[in-house]
C-alpha cells in the first residue's frame, strides 16, 4: 500500500497583512507547517493557525526562518551552524508553546526558504539543524528534500525523516531542484504536475530536465498555499492521490488499513 503526506505552508500572514487561504487549504492536506516569527507569522497567528490545525485535525510542524521578515526568509544569509541552531531551537520553542497550550503535540519540523536551501547541500548546516531538532525532541520528525543533506542528517542524528518532494517543481539529473533563475523551472500545467506527484509516489521516479528517469523517495508532498489557485490544486491533488489508489496521511500517523 502506497502512502503519502501532503504538506502545506501556514500561518504566514502577520499584523495587518493576511498571506494564504490556511483554512481552505486545511481541507485537503495532513500536516502544516506553521511559521514561527523570524520569516513570518507572529504570536497571534500561529494561536489561530495551531487552533485551524485541530479543527481539521491536521498534523502541526514547525517552520523555522531566517530572521528576515523583509525577505521573508528567501535571501541566503551567512549564518554559522551554531546560529542555525539556535534559531530553530528558538522557533520550535515559540510554537510549542502555543501546541502545548492547545493539549497537542507537534509533529515534525521543516526549515523554510532558504534555510531550507542551503541545508540542503551545506551538511554543517544539515546536522545543526537536526540536532537542533533532536535535542528539542527526538520524536519530531525532519522534513527535508529528498536525497538531500538535510535527510543524511536526520538520519545520523537518530531522527525519524520525511523526504519530501515538489508537484510544481522540475529536477534535475542529480535529483536537485532545477534553480528558479533557470526556465521551466516551475511547473504551471496542473496535469504535467499531477502526473509528476503519481509517478514520484507510484514508481519512485522523477523525470529530470535531462530527459533521464532518477529515483526519488517521496514521503511528502509540498503543496504551496499562497498560489492564486492554491485552494483548487490542493483538492485536485488530494484525490488524484486517492484516485491512484494512494493513501493520504500524515507521516507519524498509524498506517491505514
Amino acid at each position: 500500500m502506497k502512502v503519502v503526506d501532503l504538506n502545506c505552508d501556514m500561518g504566514e500572514s502577520f499584523g495587518a497583512y493576511k498571506l494564504g487561504r490556511d483554512a481552505e487549504v486545511l481541507k485537503f492536506v495532513t500536516s502544516a507547517n506553521i511559521a514561527c516569527g523570524f520569516h513570518a507569522g507572529d504570536a497571534a497567528t500561529m494561536r489561530r493557525t495551531v487552533k485551524l490545525c485541530l479543527e481539521h485535525g491536521v498534523a502541526i510542524g514547525a517552520h523555522p526562518g531566517l530572521q528576515d521578515l523583509i525577505g521573508f526568509g528567501r535571501r541566503d544569509m551567512d549564518i554559522s551552524p551554531e546560529e542555525a541552531y539556535d534559531i530553530v531551537v528558538y522557533q520550535i520553542g515559540a510554537l510549542w508553546g502555543f501546541v502545548r497550550a492547545e493539549g497537542t503535540k507537534l509533529q515534525h519540523v521543516k526549515a523554510h526558504g532558504s534555510l531550507y536551501n542551503m541545508a540542503v547541500r551545506n551538511a554543517a548546516l544539515a546536522e545543526a539543524i537536526a540536532e537542533a531538532v533532536y535535542k528539542v525532541d527526538p520524536e519530531l520528525i525532519l522534513f527535508g528534500l529528498a536525497g538531500s543533506e538535510l535527510i543524511t542528517a536526520g538520519r545520523k542524528a537518530g531522527l525519524q525523516t520525511a523526504s519530501e518532494v515538489f508537484s510544481d517543481r522540475t529536477y534535475q539529473a542529480d535529483g536537485s531542484l532545477t534553480s528558479r533563475r533557470l526556465p521551466d523551472s516551475v511547473i504551471t500545467d496542473d496535469e504535467r504536475s499531477l502526473n509528476q506527484v503519481i509517478r514520484m509516489v507510484s514508481e519512485g521516479k522523477v523525470l529530470s530536465q535531462q530527459k533521464t528517469d532518477v529515483a526519488i523517495q517521496a514521503d511528502t508532498i509540498c503543496v504551496h498555499g499562497d498560489g492564486i489557485h492554491a485552494v483548487e490544486f490542493a483538492e485536485k491533488i488530494n484525490r488524484s492521490l486517492t484516485a491512484a489508489g494512494i493513501t493520504v496521511q500524515p507521516p507519524g500517523a498509524t498506517p491505514s488499513r
